[in-house]
Formats: structure tokens, C-alpha cells, sequence
């Protein structure tokens, strides 16, 4: 599958950063310790890994994943050696494993038009930078307690976090909401109220400060807020920009057919290894029936002799000749044997 050759809509091709936990038990998994899983809610005995994937259209499909390697296990190398961890393979932060996942796959000619990703992510300075270096247009989700400035920061200057700038700056107070319906695949429509206005970042380590958007969104529906930055593609709609972060649920998607239908939490290895090459043949796999179903997409072609429409349906013996030689065998039913022409 390529993805030059899928049909997009106004979004383009999005990349998403996530992360996913598997529970294991015992000791000798690469990488596995007692940790965040996301798919329990809670601390867990397991591995972790980070993901890269890409929504174009109705497409969705990861294209990279990685083991983060606890600090526990990088301070234990001979413990990694028994497990055929590499040595360059150390413990690094997941904003680090992500971004480096970023670049790989635009050099290996995935082309992004879009970022979007968690508040994890968008809490870590250093990984925004990265983005910004890159030149990559984002909007990924922040946490309420992200701090951004009004105007050009100057020395001295006090930040505010973002949910007192939504809910008391002039810039957003003057205001009023926009409301945005966003169409999901597999459940109703959620309404959204919104607002942006521009802030300013100051990254440690970049050459300077940059100007962003920050997004306030709420669901009346259900009372939840979310904040979100954005950076790149100049004259990009509110509207857009929000579809863009709330394009997350692709990769939740991905992840969940991975491990339900790949066998993704299957591997009971004790190799790193053959841990990256099951993770490997899940990824690929999974891409290969996401091109197979964009290419079943519209509708049914000809030929089918109206298989679609209702009508009585014939019965299904008739349908195929008796072997040559073979009796109808006898049935048992409640523990009585019954005669074939019962």
C-alpha cells in the first residue's frame, strides 16, 4: 500500500503519535516491569511500546512502533544483554522515541501534513521544538495546566496556564463560542464549542519564541474540556485545525485491532529481537488489510446477480450435488437418533 495513491480528504494525511501497554507477567520480557498500561487504566506488570500512525481519508494504519526500555533495565546491561538488547538501545523519554519515529518516516518518504497527539507529548517542551525544527504543522492536545504567554514574552514576564487564559483573557473573554459538529465512524456526532486565539511559547533550547494557537474546546454534552496548541499552516481554519486533534481515535483504532485481531499482546518471547520482529509483522500486516479494505470501499460492483436485494433465499442443500458414494449421516438431537429425512 502507498499512500500517494489513497484518496484523501481536506486534512491530507495525518500522523499520530500514541503509546500502548501490554500486560505480561513474569520477569523476562524485554523491557517488561510494573508501569502504566493503558489498556487496564493502571499500573500494570508489562512492556510498552510507542507508536507512529497515519490517517488519510477512511485509511488508518500503523507505520512504526518502538519498545521503550525502562531505566531499570538500562541501568542492568547484562540483564539486557540475556535479553539481546542491543547496547544504542537505552532508556529514553517517549517524546524522544516518537519524534525520532517522526523523522524516520518522512525520510523514508511518508509525507505528513499534519501532527496530532496527546498531552503527554504537548506538555514537553522539548518535543514541540523538535516538531517546530522539522517544520511540521501540528495541533496536539496540551493539559490544562500548560502554560503560554500573551504577547512576546519579555524578561520577567509571568506565563498563564491555559485554562485561565480560555476562560478569562481578553483575547478569548471578548469572544464567543463556535460550535463544530465532528462525524465520527462508529459513534454519533459530538458538538463542540470553540475558541483560539494566538500565544506565544518560550521552548527551551530554540532560537527564539514562537506563535501558536491555543484552542479551547467544550462539550456541553458532557462537561469535558480540552486545550490544544498549534503551530504551522498559516490560514488553516479553526475547524480544520480541531478535526486535526481529534484525530487520535485512528490510532486507539489501530492499536485496538492489533492486539484483538494480530495478535499484537501475543508475543511470550524472551528476546528483544524477536519481540521487534512480531511487532514488525503485526505493523505490516495491519497496513496490508488496511489497503486491501480501501480498495473494497464503494459500492458493490457487478455481477454479484443481486446478491443485495432482498428475496427469499434458496435453500442451501440443493445448492451443491451429493458426493459421489456418500450416505447423509445420521443425526443425533436430544440424545435420540433421528433418521436422515428428519
Amino acid at each position: 500500500m502507498t499512500l500517494d495513491g489513497l484518496p484523501a480528504d481536506d486534512l491530507g494525511t495525518v500522523g499520530i503519535v500514541d503509546e500502548t501497554g501490554t500486560v505480561k507477567k513474569g520477569t523476562k520480557t524485554p523491557g517488561v516491569q510494573r508501569q502504566w498500561c493503558g489498556e487496564r487504566g493502571k499500573t500494570e506488570n508489562g512492556v510498552v511500546t510507542v507508536h507512529l500512525g497515519v490517517a488519510k481519508g477512511r485509511c488508518k494504519t500503523l507505520v512504526d512502533g518502538e519498545l521503550f526500555l525502562p531505566q531499570s533495565w538500562d541501568q542492568d546491561r547484562d540483564r539486557c544483554q540475556e535479553a539481546g538488547i542491543p547496547e544504542e538501545v537505552v532508556c529514553r523519554p517517549k517524546w524522544q522515541i516518537a519524534l525520532r519515529q517522526v523523522v524516520r518516516a518522512r525520510a523514508n518518504g511518508i509525507g505528513l501534513d499534519w501532527l496530532t497527539f496527546d498531552e503527554y507529548y504537548g506538555a514537553k517542551p522539548g518535543f514541540l521544538r523538535g516538531l517546530d525544527e522539522q517544520g511540521l504543522p501540528y495541533v496536539g492536545e496540551v493539559p490544562q495546566s500548560f502554560r503560554c504567554f500573551t504577547a512576546p514574552p519579555r524578561a520577567g514576564q509571568t506565563s498563564h496556564r491555559a485554562d485561565n487564559l480560555v476562560r478569562h483573557s481578553p483575547a478569548f473573554h471578548q469572544q464567543p463560542w463556535q460550535s463544530f459538529a465532528l462525524a465520527r465512524q462508529t459513534v454519533g456526532e459530538q458538538v463542540w464549542q470553540v475558541k483560539a486565539a494566538r500565544v506565544w511559547l518560550r521552548l527551551e533550547g530554540a532560537a527564539g519564541t514562537g506563535t501558536y494557537w491555543l484552542i479551547g474546546a467544550r462539550n456541553e454534552r458532557t462537561a469535558e474540556e480540552k486545550y490544544f496548541i498549534s503551530a504551522g499552516a498559516e490560514g488553516a481554519s479553526l475547524g480544520l485545525r480541531l478535526r486535526v486533534g481529534f484525530c487520535r481515535w485512528n490510532v486507539e483504532h489501530s492499536l485496538r485491532v492489533s492486539k484483538s485481531e494480530l495478535g499484537f499482546r501475543h508475543f511470550e518471547g524472551r528476546n528483544y529481537t524477536a519481540l521487534m520482529r512480531h511487532l514488525t509483522l503485526c505493523l505490516i500486516t495491519l497496513t496490508f488489510v488496511a489497503g486491501q479494505a480501501e480498495g473494497l470501499r464503494g459500492e458493490k460492483s457487478a455481477g454479484d446477480g443481486g446478491a443485495s436485494l432482498p428475496r427469499p433465499q434458496p435453500r442451501l442443500c440443493p445448492l451443491a450435488a451429493d458426493p459421489a458414494g456418500d450416505e447423509f449421516p445420521a443425526i443425533h438431537r436430544g440424545g435420540h437418533l433421528l433418521p436422515p429425512a428428519a
